[in-house]
This record gives C-alpha cells, structure tokens and sequence, in this order.
C-alpha cells in the first residue's frame, strides 16, 4: 500500500487551503492538491490511499458540470468519502459540492456576502467547542445551499441559513476560516476577486481593516477547526495501515 495522503481539490490559483496546510503539516500528513475542475476523467490517487479530502472554494457554482466536468467527479467522491466514514471538509465552493451531491438544493442568496458579518452558532460541536454563540468571518459568495437531509447545522447568517453544517464524516464550511494575512493579499490582487469586493460595497482598505481586527479572534478557531479535521485525517489514515 502506498503512503497515505489528504487530496485537497482547488479550481483556481488563488482559493488555496492556507491554515488548512499548517494543521496537516503539524502532524506531519502528506498531502496532494490538484486541479480537476474541466477533467472528466481526471487520474486521482487510489480512494483506499487517500486520508481525507477537502474540496476548497472557486467562482463557478457547484452544478456548472458543462463547463467544469471535474465537479460531477468532486461530486462522487464526497459521496463515498461520507459512505466509508473519510474525513471531509469543503469550503465555500467546496460546502455547496458536498452538500447537494447530498441531496441539497442549490439556489442565488438573496444577494453577494462578501466581507466580514457575523455568524451565529446553531449546535456547539466539537469542531466548534470554543465558538461563542455570535463571531464575524469572513464571507465571500453569492450562491447558498439547503441543509441535506438528516445533517446537522452549525451556524447561520442573516443572509445564508447553512453556514455550516456535519453530516456524518463530512464538515460543510460556507464561509473563510483557512485564510492568512499572505492569502488576503493574494485575494486582493486577483481582478475578479476585487470586482465581486467592490460590486458588494467594500473596499480593499475596509476589507484589510476588518482582517486585522477579526483575524486575532479567528486564527484559534481556525487552528481548532483544521487541527480537528487533521486528527480525524490521521486516525483514518492509521486505520489504513492495520
């Protein structure tokens, strides 16, 4: 059996992991980020290899499988990583896949999120142990999901019902916890990024001073977070070498 690896899924350069890579790379996980979005038969590792997946955010919506065939795959592989019990955490773009290859209806929110705005925690999981009942993230979407049936939700904003939300092996996150000082900045000079910004109202100097403010709040939240679901990526990889 080759060594065991977390596939991390990424549709543009710049909607990169960032803190999900220090959790991985603190217990010392391999890991493998690939671009599948337009293959529709793209050479993935062996399932039975793989620890954990993570499907990371990007601008097209979840059901644009004409134009972004490798989304039908993330798909289909986020319904077997939560039949077998393997670790699985989507962001954004990520949490829209797996939630209607779950059986949740996609839809356009009632308008952009983007910027920072208060969520309120539903259910104080473990992944979410330390969450006060109300915290400001950083949001960056038009689309929203339903919750699929029989998952559980853990937070909401005024705008978007599922914030987040478990269902078995999977975690669904809406909004941005894996983004670092150095990735804002990555963000802000990438032209549609600032043109959705913009188009919502905000300001890259708003948007920088809102980073700063929340950022001490939300990096051990983060760290809490992704160091959890790099635990549960090691235990299943450990359970592979039985």
């Amino acid at each position: 059996m080759k060594q065991s690896q977390v596939l991390i899924l990424q549709h543009v350069p710049w909607e990169k992991p960032g803190r999900i890579l220090d959790s991985l790379d603190d217990l010392g996980l391999a890991y493998q980020v690939m671009n599948i979005s337009k293959e529709k038969k793209p050479d993935l590792p062996e399932f039975e290899d793989v620890a954990g997946v993570v499907i990371m955010g990007g601008p097209m919506g979840a059901l644009d499988t004409d134009k972004y065939p490798g989304l039908k795959v993330e798909a289909k592989l986020a319904r077997a990583a939560v039949s077998v019990g393997k670790p699985l955490l989507g962001v954004c773009l990520g949490h829209q896949i797996i939630a209607t290859a779950l059986g949740a209806k996609l839809k356009k929110g009632d308008g952009p999120e983007i910027g920072f705005a208060p969520i309120k925690r539903i259910d104080r999981h473990d992944y979410f142990s330390m969450w006060n009942k109300t915290l400001d993230v950083l949001h960056w979407h038009n689309d929203v999901v339903t919750l699929p049936d029989g998952a559980y939700p853990l937070a909401r904003s005024e705008k978007t019902k599922n914030q987040a939300f478990r269902f078995g092996s999977a975690l669904g996150l809406q909004f941005h916890l894996e983004v670092t000082p150095t990735l804002l900045e990555e963000w802000l000079d990438e032209p549609s990024m600032v043109k959705d910004l913009k188009a919502a109202g905000g300001s890259k100097s708003q948007l920088r001073d809102d980073f700063a403010r929340c950022n001490p709040q939300l990096q051990p939240l983060a760290d809490q977070v992704f160091s959890g679901f790099a635990a549960r990526c090691n235990s299943y990889a450990q359970s592979l070498q039985r």
